[in-house]
C-alpha cells in the first residue's frame, strides 16, 4: 500500500528538517507528495537544504528542481517589480507590494523557497485609471473577457480584473483596497499605505509594515474561497510571527492595527488555526483583545473544524464527503463575508450558470 503523510507530519518535518533523517525511500516519495500539494516543496526543499538532510535519489531530483524553480521566480518577480517601477514611477504614487512579491524582494526569511503565481501591488483608489492606462502602454492587458466579470470587479471588488504581460505571460493584481468594498469588514487602505515603508533601489515602490504584512496574510486567507494554498499560507503567518515578534512591542502595534482597520475578529480567527496548525507562540492577551473587540467573525469550534478539514483536505490524494463539506462550506461562506446575501446569491447564481453552459458545449464538441 502506497505510504501517504498527513499535514501535521509535514509541519513536522518543517519545523524540525532533521527529523526526517531517518525516512526510507516511501516516506521521502510521500513527503514530497504533500508538500507538492500544498505548495510548500520549494520552502520544505531550502529548508532541508539549510540543515544539511539529504533525501534519496529520486526526492533530492523533486526537491532542487522546486529550488531551482523558486530561484526562477524570484529572479523573475524582481525584474516584473522593476518593470512595474518604471511603468508607474511617473504617477508619484505609492504602490506597495503585497503578499508573495513582497517577502521576496524585502529579503523576508519567509520568501525563501516559497512559490508563486502572480504579483500583488497596492494602490491608491483615485489613481486606479492612471495606473490602468500606463500599465496598459507597458503591455499589461485585461485577462477577463466576461462583460459580468469586468463589472464584477470593477464595481464590487477591492482590485481590477487580473491583468498579464502580452509578452512575459506574468499576472498582475492591482488592488485599491484588501476586502472587497461589500465585505462585512471595511478596512481603510490609507492606513496600509501611510504606515508602508519605500524600498531601496526603487522610486516608487514600497512594502507594508511587518504588523500589516502579517495582517493582510490572515485576512486573505480567511477571506479565500479556496484552501488549495491555506497550509502554505498559515506556514507564512507562523514564520513572520515569530520572526517579527522578536521586535519589542509588535504585539502592541499588531493589536492596534488590526483593532484601528476594523479586522480585528478575522485576526483573532487567523491566528487560532495559525497556533492549531504550527502551534506558532502567541500571546493569551492579544487572541482575548482582538476577541474582545472584533465583529463579524468571531471564532467558534465548528467554524474552525470546517476550516481545519478543508485546509487538511488539500494534502490528501483522495476525496471525501466531509472534504468535500468542509470545502464547499468554506466556499459559501467566504462569498457571505464578502458581500450581502441578495448580491451573494445573484453571482454565485450567474457563476453556476456559466459553468453549465461551458460543460454543456464541452460535452457537444467532445
Amino acid at each position: 500500500m502506497t505510504r501517504h503523510l498527513s499535514s501535521s507530519e509535514l509541519i513536522a518535518v518543517l519545523g524540525d528538517p532533521c527529523s526526517a533523517r531517518q525516512f526510507d525511500a516511501e516516506q521521502w516519495s510521500a513527503l514530497v507528495n504533500i508538500a507538492r500539494r500544498t505548495n510548500l516543496l520549494g520552502v520544505l526543499a531550502e529548508r532541508l537544504n539549510s540543515a544539511g538532510v539529504s533525501a534519496g535519489p529520486l526526492a533530492n531530483r523533486h526537491f532542487e528542481g522546486a529550488r531551482q524553480l523558486s530561484e526562477r521566480q524570484h529572479r523573475s518577480v524582481l525584474w516584473e517589480v522593476h518593470q512595474l517601477d518604471a511603468a508607474l514611477g511617473h504617477l508619484q504614487i505609492p504602490i506597495l507590494l503585497l503578499k508573495g512579491a513582497a517577502y521576496v524582494i524585502s529579503g523576508h526569511v519567509v520568501g525563501k523557497g516559497r512559490l508563486f503565481g502572480d504579483i500583488d501591488i497596492l494602490v491608491p483608489r483615485a489613481s486606479l485609471g492612471d495606473v490602468e492606462s500606463r500599465l496598459m502602454l507597458a503591455g499589461w492587458v485585461s485577462a477577463t473577457t466576461s462583460a459580468y466579470d469586468q463589472r464584477y470587479y470593477r464595481k464590487w471588488m477591492h482590485e481590477l480584473p487580473p491583468m498579464t504581460h502580452l509578452r512575459r505571460g506574468t499576472v498582475l493584481d492591482v488592488h485599491h483596497t484588501i476586502l472587497p468594498l461589500t465585505a462585512r469588514n471595511a478596512p481603510d487602505p490609507k492606513q496600509i499605505i501611510d504606515r508602508s515603508s519605500y524600498l531601496p533601489n526603487f522610486s516608487m515602490m514600497r512594502i507594508p509594515s511587518p504588523e500589516d504584512l502579517v495582517i493582510h496574510s490572515i485576512t486573505h486567507l480567511v477571506h479565500e474561497g479556496e484552501m488549495h494554498n491555506g497550509l502554505r499560507d498559515l506556514n507564512d503567518i507562523d514564520c513572520m510571527l515569530r520572526r517579527f515578534s522578536l521586535v519589542p512591542g509588535f504585539w502592541d502595534r499588531f493589536v492596534g492595527c488590526a483593532v484601528g482597520n476594523d479586522l480585528a475578529g478575522p485576526v483573532c480567527f487567523g491566528l487560532s488555526l495559525a497556533r492549531r496548525f504550527f502551534g506558532t507562540p502567541i500571546p493569551s492577551a492579544v487572541l482575548t483583545q482582538l476577541s474582545s473587540t472584533g465583529r463579524g467573525q468571531q471564532t467558534t469550534r465548528w467554524l474552525e473544524a470546517v476550516y481545519v478539514r478543508a485546509i487538511e483536505a488539500a494534502g490528501e490524494d483522495h476525496r471525501s464527503i466531509t472534504m468535500d463539506l468542509a470545502k464547499w462550506l468554506v466556499y459559501v461562506r467566504s462569498h457571505w463575508l464578502r458581500m450581502p446575501w441578495t448580491l451573494m446569491i445573484q453571482h454565485l447564481s450567474i457563476k453556476a450558470w456559466v459553468r453549465w453552459r461551458a460543460s454543456v458545449g464541452s460535452a457537444r464538441e467532445s
